[in-house]
């Protein structure tokens, strides 16, 4: 049964519900989000690199564009992994760019054990604030989040768009949207009580200390059970980066209810593609580091039959460092007994302190 660990910081305490008891591998598993936030460290690096769905796809889009050209990688991390990359699949020149100071470290290190490393800039910084002397020809940056431009993808790119690259550079990955069905959130658990996983605790620690204090983080939910999910799923959000690029975006779409059960929230999750004429990565489909995350909508599970419809509104702002954004939901759940109507707020940073009952339940 899930227990109560608890972890503190500066002026702040808060308890997480656990569940200690271990998981085959492939069972579903309870985290917060970490990509928007600075907490990288060995233990998600690693993972990245060896997501063969990932990688793949960006070779292979690499391997088409990066000959001779000047290749701008955002976010390249302690591994300088897509800038190796880029010299491997013939890029003539590199800069790379990264923000968090052990990253920068680490990466630094890596750049001089390299022996074309000399084909290499490593700039330290956002790269919303540093300046090149030469436009890039071709931007690599996989910094794409589990909801598609929770990282900050959509702003920083428009911004590479104006200030670092060519009138005709590329970008990888090309296209990146995220999707959206109705769920039941302890059906997503196969059975088990929802609660973290025992390794969240040293996300949730870095997370909080870095806001300062506990807040109603993003739920990120690896390999959910399929029994969880209740109805059909559409489109909520598209990231053109060689198109018609927006940071703020609104949709609203109908979701339909297709067998009996109950319903609580939405499950959110990315379908990406490198190339144009690539087979899409489906995260919820592939294995691969990607995940989904859940959304909470209604304060109990409401009883839904095969037919019932969910009149999703979703929209994302940027917040107020005006890089990543806020996400903003409301619904509609239309069954034979009635309207139900609910919205949830999930903000990148000094967010709601249990704005759900979910989230008295999972950070008493």
């Amino acid at each position: 049964m899930p227990e109560t660990h608890y972890i503190e910081g500066s002026g702040w305490r808060t308890g997480v519900l656990v569940d200690p008891d271990p998981r085959p591998v492939t069972a579903p598993k309870l985290m917060p989000t970490h990509g928007e936030y600075p907490i990288y460290d060995a233990t998600l690096y690693d993972p990245m690199t060896t997501d063969t769905e990932r990688t793949w796809r960006f070779r292979e889009a690499l391997e088409r564009y990066a000959p001779d050209r000047v290749v701008l990688d955002i976010g390249t991390g302690s591994y300088l992994f897509w800038a190796r990359e880029s010299l491997r699949a013939g890029a003539g020149r590199v800069i790379a760019m990264e923000t968090m100071q052990g990253s920068y470290d680490a990466a630094s290190r890596a750049l001089e054990s390299l022996d074309d490393g000399d084909r290499v800039t490593l700039l330290h910084g956002e790269s919303t604030t540093l300046v090149i002397e030469q436009k890039a020809e071709l931007c690599v940056a996989e910094i794409i989040g589990s909801l598609a431009s929770a990282e900050g993808a959509a702003a920083v790119l428009a911004d590479a768009k104006r200030r670092h690259l060519t009138p005709d550079a590329a970008i990888i990955p090309d296209v990146c949207s995220t999707r959206a069905a109705a769920v039941s959130f302890a059906g997503l658990f196969a059975g088990r009580v929802p609660a973290f996983s025992p390794d969240a605790l040293p996300q949730l620690q870095r997370i909080f200390d870095w806001n300062g204090g506990p807040f109603d983080v993003r739920l990120r939910i690896a390999d959910p059970a399929p029994d969880g999910i209740m109805s059909d799923h559409a489109a909520v959000e598209r990231l053109e980066f060689n198109g018609n690029l927006r940071a703020e975006q609104a949709s609203q779409v109908r979701l339909t209810i297709d067998r009996p059960g109950v319903a609580d929230g939405i499950l959110t999750w990315l379908v990406i593609q490198c190339l144009p004429d690539q087979k899409p990565l489906d995260a919820l489909r592939d294995q691969t580091n990607w995940a989904s995350i859940y959304l909470p909508l209604f304060d109990t599970g409401v009883p839904v039959t095969a037919g019932d419809t969910v009149d999703l509104s979703f929209g994302s702002v940027l917040s107020e460092d005006g890089v990543h954004p806020d996400y903003h939901i409301s619904a509609e759940l239309r069954t034979a007994h009635g309207v139900h109507r609910a919205e949830h707020a999930s903000l990148y940073q000094r967010g709601g302190r249990h704005s759900h009952p979910l989230y008295r339940t999972l950070l008493p």
